[in-house]
């Protein structure tokens, strides 16, 4: 049979990892995709870098979008950013009528909807399993296998440099800034780390989760987005004592009126499966109604997990399977109606405050005021006078009226600094 020609761009970790196992596992590819996959074109910033695998035998495009007009069958790209190079490589290669595989969140966060019309008016495939999740197989799941019953939520950890993080956090006792440092010498952390600790990679997969999901198109936008930069070991070591571990979860929900996205650092009650998540593993929970939750865990980048992806994707492209990006014709995904102004939660607060007579009545009373209930509380004195703190769960209320509440309580000069708020979230 015809060999299903490709060439990839980009030969960082994820491409190098692709060519490898194309030019090495060819039999066993063929096997699974009824057909040889034949890498046959590939391009990269430097030529001359010695490769894991020999690829002087293949063509070499100086510049990649000049891979849209070669005779590939499929191009590969893992070049990154939501604009630039990457972006005219995708628009060209489909209007070329060639298939495309990405793993390229930030483009299609914020490009998906355009890009998917633009591969079925070509009648090929945009395929992206290692955009979302890396080696989990979250994306087919969602598109293709639980969609009997509908979703209701997807809820995951979706960035390993922030577990990571957290995980050191709690196991060592230390601040956020010193376990930064360390995943940035270990690899775990990019010099420039705002993207992964600011929410902002766990937004752009959380937006294509949301597509497939819920039929809406991918936007940013519309994701109430927040890092973990301001938690602290105070903060984890009081979480452990209600019981619970704090993880940075993207969240999209059926809510009264449309869909709820965000991100968020979120209070995981101990033993389920989303707070047993360690290190720089991800995990997604969709919630399918009748069908029930189903756990996914795996490690969400690296060479092999995120290359396992991508050829995925390219023995479905052999077969011939060329289902709709998002799940749904381009032209039926919606538009998603903007968050609703407040999300319902049960709430972790914590004050630092001086050790004086009435402080905690007056918190209780602001809270009361804005008919905020106290599930449980800790509060631990020293000598008078010196700062403690106060740390309370309340019962499920709205997130608006928190967050009035805590405007008026911060403004007392019995209270030191900005409260902390953490919603709590099932696991």
């Amino acid at each position: 049979m015809k060999p299903l020609r490709i060439a990839v761009a980009g030969l960082g970790t994820v491409g190098g990892g692709v060519a490898d196992v194309l030019l090495t596992r060819g039999r066993e590819l063929a096997e699974r995709a009824g057909r040889p996959l034949e890498l046959v074109g590939v391009s990269a910033r430097d030529r001359k870098k010695k490769r894991a695998t020999d690829i002087s035998h293949l063509e070499w495009a100086t510049d990649p979008a000049s891979l849209a007009k070669s005779d590939a069958d499929v191009i590969v790209e893992l070049i990154g950013g939501e604009e630039g190079v990457a972006r005219t490589l995708v628009e060209t290669s489909l209007a070329a009528k060639k298939h495309v595989v990405t793993a390229n969140k930030a483009l299609l966060a914020v490009h998906g909807a355009q890009l998917a019309a633009l591969a079925e008016q070509n009648n090929v495939s945009l395929k992206f399993e290692a955009a979302a999740a890396g080696g989990i197989p979250i994306v087919k799941a969602l598109r293709e296998s639980l969609i009997a019953y509908g979703i209701d939520a997807v809820r995951g950890i979706l960035n390993g440099t922030c577990n990571y993080i957290l995980t050191q956090m709690e196991a060592t006792g230390r601040t956020f800034e010193d376990v930064l440092k360390e995943a940035q010498k270990l690899g775990f952390a990019e010099a420039d780390p705002t993207l992964d600790i600011g929410g902002g990679d766990t937004a752009h997969k959380l937006a294509l989760l949301s597509a497939l999901a819920f039929g809406i198109a991918p936007n940013l936008s519309n994701i109430n987005t927040g890092g973990i930069g301001h938690i602290t070991p105070e903060d984890i070591g009081f979480a452990h004592e209600f019981g619970y571990r704090i993880k940075l979860l993207g969240i999209a929900r059926r809510v009264p009126g449309g869909i709820d996205q965000r991100v968020t650092a979120a209070m995981v009650r101990r033993g389920t499966p989303l707070a047993d998540v360690e290190g720089p593993f991800n995990a997604v929970v969709a919630d399918a109604g009748p069908a029930g939750p189903f756990f996914f865990e795996g490690r969400g980048a690296g060479e092999a997990p995120t290359a396992s992806a991508v050829v995925a994707d390219l023995v479905d492209i052999a077969r011939g399977a060329f289902a709709p990006a998002f799940g749904r014709a381009a032209n039926m995904l919606t538009k998603a109606p903007p968050p609703p102004d407040s999300r319902r939660s049960a709430f972790y607060l914590r004050f630092r405050v001086l050790d004086v007579p009435g402080v905690l009545a007056e918190i209780a009373g602001h809270l009361a005021k804005s008919d905020v209930s106290i599930e449980s509380m800790i509060q631990r004195g020293r000598a008078p006078g010196e700062p403690v703190a106060i740390v309370m769960i309340t019962h499920e209320c709205s997130e608006s009226a928190v967050s009035r509440a805590l405007k008026v309580i911060a403004a007392s000069d019995k209270v030191l600094g900005a409260p902390s708020m953490i919603p709590m979230e099932a696991g």
